[in-house]
C-alpha cells in the first residue's frame, strides 16, 4: 500500500504535538480533521490510526525504529500496518526490513518496552498490582470499540437495536450490561445518531457504576462529580424521571454541556448545580443517594487516551488522591442518615479505590455494602471501581 505525502506530514505532526508540547491527542485530532475537512473517511481513518497507535507504542515503535524521531517512530507504525516507505519520507532510524526483523525479538524485551511505558509508571503498576499488572496494562492497549448506553427514557434495547439498524448502524448487546451496545470494530456512532438522545455513548463498565447508586423513583440523589453528566443522566433513567437528580461539578462549562444532553434524553429529573463554598452546607443531610465519582489518575481509561500515560507524572498521582481523601471528607455531609454513598473512579490503583474506601471506614461513619472491581483484563472495558456504603 502506498500513502499520500500530506496525510503522512499531518499525522506525523499530530504525534510530535502530542510529545512535545504534551497536547491532548483527542483534542489535536479534533483540531486537524476540522481545519481538514475536504478529508474523506479514509483519509482521517489513516491520520486517527497513525496517531494513536504511534502514541499508544512509543517506546516499542522506537526499539523497532532504533530512534526515538517522531517520523521514524512513524515509519514503523506504517511497516506494521503494511504500508511501503516512500523516498520522500525522511528519518533517521531502521529501513523497514530492520524493522520487520526486530519485531521478532520484541517479545523478548522488558515489559516498559514491550507494553510501551514510562519507567515510573511501570514500576508503580507493579507495586500496586504485583502480578496482574502484566494482563492489565495489555489490555489498556487494546483498541477500544464504541459502547453505548440505551436511554431507557425513549426506548427499550431491541427498539435502539432497530433504530440503529435502520440508519445503516449494526449493533449488538453487552452480556452483563443490561442497556449497552456495542458497535463492530473501528465502527463510530455519525454525529447525528450521537446528538438525538435515544443513545448515549458510554463505556460498558462505566454503565455499571449508577446501578450500584440503587437510585428509587420519588428519591433526591447527587452526582457530586458530575463531569459532563453520563452518570447523571443514567441515574435520571434508572429513576424513570421520578424525582430529582442533582449534578453538581465545579466547572460551569461541563454544567452547560450537560443542560444539552438532559433536554436532548428528555431527563426532566436533572438538576445542574455549581460547587460553590456553600454547596455542601446547603444540601447538609438531604440526599438519599450520593454519587462520587471522584478525580482520578484515569489510568483505566488509556485504551480511549492512551497519550494520557505520557502526560501523567507522579506527583499528580499524589495530588488526586489528596483530592479523593478530601470529597470523602466533605461530600458525605449531604447524605442522610441510612443514606447510600457510592465512591468511583476510572483507576485501576488500588490506592485511589480501596485505600481511599478504607480512609472513610476507618472514621466509623459508614459500613461497606458492596464494590465492584471492573478489570480491563477480566471484563474487556474500561478499568473502574466502585463502593457503595450505608452511612450509619
Amino acid at each position: 500500500m502506498k500513502m499520500h505525502r500530506l496525510l503522512a506530514e499531518a499525522a506525523a505532526g499530530l504525534v510530535k504535538s502530542v510529545f512535545k508540547e504534551h497536547r491532548v491527542l483527542d483534542h489535536a485530532l479534533a483540531a486537524a480533521f476540522e481545519a481538514n475537512p475536504k478529508w474523506g473517511k479514509r483519509d482521517r481513518g489513516f491520520v486517527a490510526e497513525t496517531a494513536f497507535e504511534v502514541v499508544r507504542w512509543r517506546r516499542a515503535l522506537a526499539f523497532l525504529a532504533d530512534s526515538e524521531e517522531a517520523n521514524a517512530l512513524c515509519a514503523a507504525q506504517w511497516t506494521r500496518m503494511g504500508y511501503e516507505l516512500p523516498d520522500w519520507w525522511q528519518y533517521r532510524g531502521a529501513r523497514a526490513d530492520d524493522i520487520r526483523g526486530r519485531e521478532i525479538s520484541l517479545s523478548d524485551q522488558p515489559r516498559k518496552i514491550r507494553e510501551s511505558l514510562p519507567d515510573w509508571l511501570d514500576e508503580l503498576g507493579e507495586s500496586e498490582l504485583g502480578t496482574a499488572w502484566d494482563a492489565e496494562i495489555s489490555a489498556l492497549n487494546r483498541r477500544a470499540p464504541v459502547y453505548l448506553r440505551v436511554n431507557t427514557l425513549k426506548l427499550d434495547l431491541q427498539a435502539a437495536m432497530a433504530w440503529l439498524a435502520e440508519a445503516g448502524v449494526e449493533a449488538a448487546p453487552v452480556p452483563g450490561v443490561p442497556d449497552a451496545l456495542v458497535l463492530p470494530e473501528g465502527r463510530i456512532l455519525p454525529k447525528p445518531l450521537r446528538e438525538d438522545g435515544r443513545v448515549e455513548i458510554q463505556d460498558a463498565g462505566s454503565q455499571w457504576i449508577a446501578p450500584m447508586v440503587d437510585p428509587q423513583p420519588g428519591e433526591m440523589v447527587i452526582d457530586a462529580c458530575c463531569g459532563a453528566g453520563g452518570k447523571s443522566l443514567h441515574l435520571a433513567a434508572l429513576m424513570r424521571n421520578e424525582g430529582r437528580v442533582f449534578a453538581m461539578d465545579v466547572d460551569a462549562k461541563k454544567l452547560t454541556e450537560l443542560e444539552r444532553r438532559a433536554k436532548r434524553a428528555g431527563a426532566t429529573c436533572l438538576r445542574p448545580r455549581p460547587i460553590l463554598p456553600a454547596t455542601v452546607p446547603d444540601f447538609a443531610g438531604v440526599g438519599d443517594r450520593l454519587l462520587v465519582d471522584a478525580p482520578c489518575s484515569g489510568l483505566g481509561t488509556l485504551r480511549r487516551q492512551p497519550d494520557l500515560k505520557w502526560r501523567l507524572k507522579p506527583a499528580q498521582i499524589d495530588r488526586v488522591r489528596g483530592i479523593q481523601r478530601d470529597l470523602l471528607t466533605t461530600y458525605p455531609e449531604m447524605l442522610k442518615p441510612g443514606g447510600r454513598l457510592v465512591y468511583a473512579t476510572c483507576s485501576i490503583l488500588p490506592s485511589e479505590n480501596r485505600g481511599a474506601v478504607d480512609g472513610l471506614l476507618a472514621d466509623g461513619g459508614f459500613r461497606l455494602v458492596e464494590e465492584r472491581v471492573i478489570s480491563p483484563s477480566a471484563h474487556g472495558f474500561d478499568g473502574f471501581y466502585a463502593a457503595a456504603l450505608e452511612k450509619i
